[in-house]
């Protein structure tokens, strides 16, 4: 056990007091909405790579901080379309190359109003070839940048470099949010959402205020302190009263609370995505025979029984099942060992040793590769588990390994496409690199008519299943946990408009 991960268990909770308030359920009951207190809510920290830049967000819990301090354009309903936020409205002409934007009246925490020119900044920064790191530069990629302009002080006309149907969905997309104009120093942020910044602690901590000023009205909550902390210390302090909100916990804390009560979770059934990334740039994946043997390897449904204790769908080597341009005619990928190691032998890459690297980073992502280790083993390859820091495994993931845990929050197909799958994507966990597929998705994305265009994503989609590195085995109920006296947390996948929206939760 890391130095940090025993001081998260025993002791991280020291740095706040225990709420002198008595506190109240998510379910809602006849509790009457009531204003003041804090809540504290506890994610799986990064360490020193937790960063309040909201433009290099990559940690769910970075994701929580920025969402309370900033707002977006738009952001993902629960059915995933595109809703408005800063964005009041949007028009589009001109085949799709010209959108134009009116901004809501809203007010930073400065003072200073929300203006066309804070929208422009925030996507120059985005996109500034010196940061490499901001995550949201593909989603913006279509942008003709120079010829983008403030037609007035909340109307912004946005020119793209080629047609883009999807451009409501792109600005609602991981680290695309709006700062003002001049931004320099994300330590000292400042924001039009919710909360304002009150300190920060990577690795440790961060606290907020109310901001009454609130385009959407002001929270209910005075306070809100986000913490650091493992799976054990987050399940411990929410039982013992010392938090009101635990992120992402595992099937084993749930059964255990529904039996004694002592928290409510609060389930999202198979909203996102648990997959092994075959890195298809290196031998032996390099060749499309020995990615099929391994997608043939893995037993589905016994990694769903175990890993998730049943939790969840099993996966068919493909993101966003149920989701639009999702295609639903696709053969279920079933185990077959013999066929595995026909194609293994013809590849003469049977008897190769490989590394499956992984961490405790994400829950079941240890238990899942000694899983899938032991059912390679039975189809006699050899796959040895390297178990890497949490805090740098996210990064490290790319490069380390032949084999690599993966795991993806709820978002469009075409997104996941652009951050995942693309040769330029940032994020791109199997090393699929194929001009011919980036020049179907950009084809994709320009097509306008809405039949047209689901039927060449579900095109890509069938080429990610046949060849692609991706053995997506399952698709995890998403389970986050509360206290009986939190209201207010909706059922909502990971990455849309009402996950992790404590603006919305109050305390009784």
């Amino acid at each position: 056990m890391s130095e940090r991960m025993s001081m998260d268990r025993r002791g991280f909770l020291g740095l706040t007091a225990v709420s002198a308030l008595a506190l109240a359920g998510c379910g809602g009951g006849h509790e009457q909405p009531r204003n003041g207190g804090r809540l504290r809510a506890l994610f799986a920290g990064g360490g020193a790579k937790e960063t309040l830049d909201p433009h290099a967000a990559n940690l769910f819990i970075d994701q929580a901080r920025h969402k309370a301090i900033f707002d977006k354009l738009t952001e993902l309903g629960s059915d995933l379309a595109p809703v408005p936020r800063l964005a009041e409205s949007w028009e589009v002409g001109e085949g799709a190359t010209v959108w134009r934007i009116r901004l809501r009246d809203a007010v930073f925490h400065n003072g200073k109003k929300l203006s066309s020119e804070d929208v422009l900044y925030s996507f120059a920064r985005i996109l500034d070839p010196n940061s490499a790191e901001f995550t949201g530069k593909s989603n913006l990629s279509t942008l003709d940048l120079p010829n983008c302009r403030a037609i007035d002080p909340r109307t912004v006309e946005l020119r793209l470099n080629r047609p883009n149907a999807d451009l409501p969905t792109n600005l609602a997309a991981l680290g695309v949010v709006i700062v003002p104009d001049g931004f320099k120093d994300p330590a000292q942020p400042v924001g039009t959402g919710p909360f304002k910044f009150g300190s920060f602690t990577a690795g440790r901590t961060f606290t907020a205020t109310r901001f009454d000023q609130h385009w959407e009205g002001a929270p209910r909550i005075d306070e809100l302190h986000i913490l650091s902390a493992d799976a054990d210390a987050r399940g411990n302090a929410l039982r013992s009263g010392q938090a009101e909100y635990a992120h992402e916990v595992n099937p084993t804390f749930a059964r255990t609370v529904a039996a004694d009560k002592s928290a409510q979770i609060i389930v999202t059934p198979g909203c996102t995505t648990q997959a092994f990334a075959l890195k298809t740039d290196r031998p032996p994946f390099d060749n499309p025979d020995v990615v099929l043997a391994f997608k043939l390897i893995a037993d589905r449904q016994r990694l769903v029984d175990v890993v998730l204790a049943g939790k969840g769908q099993v996966g068919n080597d493909l993101y966003g099942k149920g989701y639009r341009y999702y295609p639903q005619d696709l053969p279920q990928r079933s185990r077959d060992p013999e066929q595995a190691r026909s194609l293994l032998r013809k590849a003469g890459a049977l008897n190769t040793p490989l590394t499956l690297y992984t961490s405790s980073a994400s829950a079941g992502f240890v238990e899942a590769a000694t899983l899938f280790a032991q059912q390679c083993g039975e189809a006699g390859v050899k796959v040895d588990v390297q178990t890497g820091p949490s805090e740098t495994f996210w990064k490290d993931q790319l490069v380390k390994g032949e084999i690599g845990s993966h795991r993806s929050g709820a978002m469009p197909i075409p997104e996941f496409l652009n951050i995942r799958m693309l040769t330029n994507s940032p994020y791109n966990i199997s090393a699929w690199r194929h001009a011919d597929f980036d020049a179907d998705f950009a084809a994709a994305q320009s097509t306008v008519d809405e039949a047209e265009r689901a039927a060449l994503y579900q095109k890509l989609q069938r080429r990610v299943y046949d060849k692609a590195g991706l053995l997506v085995w399952g698709h995890p109920d998403w389970l986050n946990a509360a206290t009986p006296k939190l209201h207010g947390i909706e059922s909502a996948p990971p990455n849309t408009l009402n996950w992790a929206r404590f603006d919305k939760a109050w305390l009784s």
